[in-house]
Formats: C-alpha cells, structure tokens, sequence
C-alpha cells in the first residue's frame, strides 16, 4: 500500500507549508534538499556495481537502456539524452524509454505506469539481449510498468539494476542490483519530483558519467569526447584542447581543424606531435584512452 511508503508520508517539519512566509519555506526547501546527497552516499557500493555492469555492457558492445513513468521516466530520458553530446555516443548506446512514450514527456498518460505487460513491450521492442543493461526507475519502488520491463528485460539475459526511493522496494526483487534510496517525506506531501527526483538524478548522473570515465570517454576531468554541435561547443572544444595540452588558442584551432573537429584525436596530435591518421590509429589501439597513447598508467 503506498500509505506505507516513506516518499508517501506527510513531512512533520512541513505540516504549516501554507502559513511560512516566502523565505521560511525556501529555506527549509533548501534544508531538506540536503539531506538528499547523505542518502545516496549509504548507497555508494550498490552504485558502483550498477556502474560496473553498464561498463561490462558497452565493453562488449551492448547498452544502457532506462525505463521509467512520470517523473522517473522523464529523468531517464534526459540522461540518456545528454549522453549524446557530453560523449558523441550513439542514441543506441543510451536510451531512455517513457510509459506512454515521446507524448508521457510533456503530457501524464492515464494509467501507462499501471500498465506491467506494456513495460516488457516497451523493451521488447528494444530487442533486449544478454549485452544489455537496464536501469529501472521508480520513486515509489512499486510502478507496474517498470516491473514488467525488468522482468522481460532478465528473460533475456540482459543485466538489471532498480533505482527505488524507499528500502525494500517491489522492484529490488527484479534486479541484479537494487539501489534504494532513503529519501522520506516530501517538503510537499508525495510530489516525488522533489527529493526523489533530486536523488534519481543525482544517481543516474553518477551512473553514466563514471561508465563514461571507466570506457576511456574521459581525460582528467575533460570532456574530450564532447561532441561539438553548435558555437558555443565548438568554442569549448578549442579551450578543452588547450587546457589538455598547454597550447596556445591558434594551434588548438588549427589541431581543431586538421583533426575534422575530434577532440580528442586533436590533443593525441599535439601531444605526441603525430599526424591525424596515427592519432587514430594510437586511440584505436589505447581503445580510446588518451592517457594510454601517451603510456601513462
């Protein structure tokens, strides 16, 4: 019963919400949203084996596919699409799937996230396989939907992970790895877009950014496979190139430029002062590391 749920309980520090003034009630807003980091960190060890499955599955070619409705649905989505230009993955590689689909994004579809059966659709759909890893989220850890797609997707052999916002969660059961979150009462009472929206990004930015350092997508703390889309991340391309080599403004534009606007082969040219065609050749050969072209450990 979702009475019985700690993201459904009504918070004790908020009962006068509608009596605060303005900065009392975005200062305990503020409070309460940090106590969201605290909870995540109990679950750090379950993260990183979620990470290591993702990382499994795109080392042999698989993907990171998300599942999730309303909220925990529309989250997914994001991140996957975000992995695109922060990493110039494909949209196969990381993809988000929405109970109701592109319309449940700005639209709530009656009964989708009800829906079990329609949840292994989704993914079958997806032609789910042994290589894959799927993320199922949902605040509640009881959404119908995200339980039928965590079934399909383990009788196919794909890895399963659930990201639930309260402890022993229905979807745990349906996954290799349950990562469950403590986030409680909401400032408003069940509105999960807050703290445990706030939770479920937080987790799936970590999710997808440490997979993407761990396939070599990342050198230091650069995003050097970003992929450079319009000005503004043309311009940062430049500035990444200089900051990864200490060059001045001019050879990163032209290293830019002979390198057909790939980042990372740009840095690779001017570090190990090669021409375009073996800097590819050395990250092909690193598995795209840069650090490994430059046989730093």
């Amino acid at each position: 019963m979702t009475e019985n749920l700690s993201t459904e309980s009504r918070n004790q520090n908020t009962m006068n919400l509608d009596t605060m003034s303005l900065h009392e009630l975005l200062a305990l807003m503020n409070h309460e949203d940090q106590t969201v980091p605290l909870a995540i960190q109990k679950s750090l060890p379950a993260i990183k084996k979620a990470v290591e499955c993702v990382v499994s599955s795109f080392q042999a070619g698989g993907r990171l596919i998300y599942i999730g409705a309303g909220t925990s649905g529309r989250l997914g989505v994001l991140d996957a699409s975000e992995c695109l230009p922060t990493f110039s993955v494909s949209t196969r590689m990381v993809k988000g799937i929405i109970a109701g689909g592109e319309k449940a994004l700005t639209t709530a579809i009656e009964g989708a996230e009800d829906n079990e059966k329609l949840g292994g659709e989704d993914l079958q759909r997806q032609a789910i396989s042994k290589l894959d890893t799927v993320i199922g989220i949902a605040a509640s850890g009881r959404t119908p939907y995200v339980i039928g797609g965590l079934n399909y997707a383990r009788s196919q052999g794909a890895k399963t992970i659930s990201l639930a916002c309260n402890t022993h969660a229905e979807i745990s059961h349906d996954a290799d790895v349950a990562i469950e979150i403590e986030t409680g009462p909401e400032v408003l009472t069940g509105s999960t877009r807050l703290k445990a929206g706030t939770a479920q990004k937080l987790v799936l930015n970590m999710i997808s950014t440490a997979a993407m350092v761990q396939i070599g997508k990342v050198y230091g703390n650069l995003m050097v496979d970003l992929q450079p889309s319009n000005k503004k991340l043309i311009e940062r391309s430049k500035r990444i190139i200089m900051q990864a080599t200490g060059c001045a403004f001019e050879t990163a534009q032209h290293q830019f430029e002979d390198a057909h606007h790939n980042v990372k082969a740009a840095i690779v040219m001017i570090l190990l002062n090669c021409s375009y065609e073996n800097a590819i050749d050395q990250l092909h050969e690193a598995k795209g590391f840069i650090r490994k072209t430059l046989k730093e450990e």
